[in-house]
């Protein structure tokens, strides 16, 4: 490859990469895969602490307060990453310009895994009080601003070099590390709680998912890295301009397209912890159901997620992207006013309770996998990369932030059916967003 294509701000560790595989051709199957490694390590750090949140902390962190209103408090504490995000996106955007997407990625994965690690050395609030609480949210915090910088761009070089007719297909691949994740955390969870005592779990037994989480961001980071480090990534970069642009550019530039962006996935991200995190919690609180039995229920739910992530990628081929979002979103509707009329889905029945689930589980992998860049097409080539960024991170600080907590609070207060009402909301506002889209790219 010709050194035309090498980026001015590489760093002299990704230049002596890049040097060392100048005869490495990136295909897009090698894409793939890394955006799915490098995905399913973002989520298992997300879903370690979101399943921590529920069965730990609340226990650990914060044993002066009720069981709910502890977890309550941890679920405050959750929605801190998020808010963290799109600082981090603006922070590390600079980093790339400056140094290289190697440099960024490296720091980003290190801060992520780091943070994730540190959780598992901290003492709990009987050894040292309120400072255990604020050592947590620093590190949540931590997660947050690492994730706003884990964003490389593979995800977006994957949908453009998508061969005609399979960009549904190549859409849907980055969203298969969400279950991935899940299965992993759920099943690290479930096995500790299965074979310790209350006692020993809860004294050391959680420490080991935060613990596998370094190790796990450290093999994400050479996977990621490996395709960074090629002149052909670089090269196919520069043909589609997929370099950071300055973040205050972008929302000069595109701001509606953000906020509009943000709004389509709306359904799917209400529905991403209402069948993850929150359903944990409302059986730890107030059932007599095993926690870890219930972890391998949404076990095999995420199993159902993955194959409705894969059936996305066929039928956008075949109907197209947006018209996959807005079925999902109404079915999605459905199941909403399923829940707020039949409340004993999520309440003391079993059977209910796993049909919540998988149901659940289901149309998240049907709505999830081609929400990411549903909207891409609205910015352009310049501005894509930022722009996708900082659309994904305001969709999730809408959507899911304070899902588990709005969700938690309002049912343990008013009954499971506002749990339906709230992700009937969301699937109001993705079917909104998609027709205000439509009507303004028509108009355009």
């Amino acid at each position: 490859m010709s050194a035309d294509y090498a980026v001015p701000s590489s760093s002299p560790l990704e230049s002596d990469a890049r040097a060392t595989m100048t005869d490495h051709t990136v295909a897009p199957g090698e894409i793939a895969i890394g955006v799915v490694i490098g995905r399913a390590a973002e989520y298992f750090d997300f879903f370690v602490y979101g399943i921590a949140s529920v069965l730990i902390f609340p226990g650990v962190f914060f044993p002066f307060a009720s069981p709910v209103q502890g977890t309550i408090y941890a679920f405050a504490l959750f929605a801190l990453a998020f808010i963290a995000r799109p600082i981090g996106t603006a922070i590390f955007m600079e980093i790339d310009r400056r140094h290289g997407r190697g440099a960024k990625l490296t720091i980003a994965l290190f801060l992520l895994g780091g943070s994730t690690a540190a959780i598992a050395f901290l003492p709990n609030y009987t050894q040292i009080g309120a400072l255990s609480i604020w050592l947590v949210a620093a590190f949540r915090v931590g997660q947050g601003l690492a994730l706003g910088g884990a964003w490389d761009g593979l995800a977006s070089l994957l949908a453009l070099n998508a061969p005609e007719g399979r960009k549904g297909w190549y859409a849907m691949m980055p969203q298969l590390g969400a279950p991935i994740g899940f299965l992993l955390a759920s099943a690290l969870f479930a096995f500790f709680l299965s074979n310790l005592t209350r006692e020993d779990f809860l004294d050391w037994g959680w420490r080991y998912p935060f613990y596998v989480a370094f190790a796990i961001n450290v093999v994400a980071l050479f996977a990621r890295l490996r395709l960074v480090a090629t002149e052909e990534f670089v090269r196919m970069l520069d043909m589609h301009e997929l370099d950071p642009t300055p973040v205050h550019q972008v929302v000069r530039v595109h701001g509606r397209d953000i906020l509009i962006g943000a709004f389509v996935p709306l359904a799917s991200f209400a529905l991403f912890h209402l069948v993850t995190i929150f359903p944990i919690s409302w059986i730890t609180l107030f059932t007599q159901r095993s926690s870890s039995e219930f972890l391998m229920v949404q076990f095999a739910g995420a199993i159902v997620a993955a194959g409705g992530i894969v059936a996305s990628g066929l039928f956008a081929d075949q109907i197209g992207r947006r018209t996959t979002v807005a079925i999902s979103a109404s079915l999605i509707g459905v199941f909403a006013i399923g829940s707020i009329i039949a409340p004993i889905l999520i309440g003391d029945s079993s059977a209910g309770q796993t049909i919540y689930v998988i149901v659940g589980f289901g149309l998240l992998g049907l709505s999830y996998g081609q929400t990411s860049g549903s909207v891409t097409a609205n910015f352009g080539s310049r501005y894509r990369y930022t722009g996708a960024a900082l659309t994904a991170d305001l969709a999730w600080l809408i959507g899911a932030a304070f899902a588990p907590l709005v969700a938690l609070s309002v049912s343990s207060e008013f009954g499971l059916a506002w749990v339906g009402v709230y992700l009937l909301s969301g699937a109001v506002c993705t079917l909104a967003a998609l027709s205000i889209n439509r009507r303004a790219s028509r108009t355009a």
